[in-house]
């Protein structure tokens, strides 16, 4: 996404504006399951949660990697709202490839008031794992009159 494009911008824009994502996935049957996640990101297609291994989005993670997500603002007025859809593979990490997104997780929830994290925090065991989905789409709605009418931008 270059800084030129005004939909990349909007893009920008919606993901660092917002502090959750609405995470969708399907267990094997495909029965669908949405779950807000509080979240960080890596540029725009990396983005981190941390999530107990036995909740349900966390075992449809497990079974069926393809999510879909979406991050937006539910407080604007009516008719005015935008929100970025993303399709994206999402894993739970492994101890040797936590580091880097934790570091970015722990970065966001202290700018925003919450705890620091640490690896040792996310480790086996802890009760808390942390997880990625890397984004290989975007779309943003097109402002252009016609319902639902998605227009796609690139990623970086």
């Amino acid at each position: 996404m270059t800084a030129a494009s005004p939909a990349a911008q909007t893009v920008q824009h919606i993901i660092e504006a917002n502090r959750y994502l609405v995470l969708a996935t399907a267990d094997t049957a495909g029965r669908p399951w949405s779950s807000p996640v509080y979240f960080a990101h890596i540029g725009f297609t990396e983005f981190f949660w941390v999530s107990s291994p036995d909740v349900t989005h966390s075992r449809n993670i497990e079974v069926r990697p393809e999510v879909g997500i979406v991050v937006f603002d539910s407080q604007v007025a009516i008719g005015a709202g935008q929100g970025v859809y993303m399709s994206a593979v999402a894993k739970l990490l492994e101890d040797d490839e936590t580091a880097r997104g934790i570091e970015a997780f722990s970065r966001r929830s202290v700018a925003h008031g919450g705890p620091d994290w640490t690896s040792e925090d996310v480790r086996p065991g802890a009760g808390l794992r942390l997880y990625q989905a890397t984004a290989d789409s975007h779309w943003i709605l097109a402002k252009d009159g016609r319902p639902d009418h998605r227009i796609p931008v690139p990623l970086p």
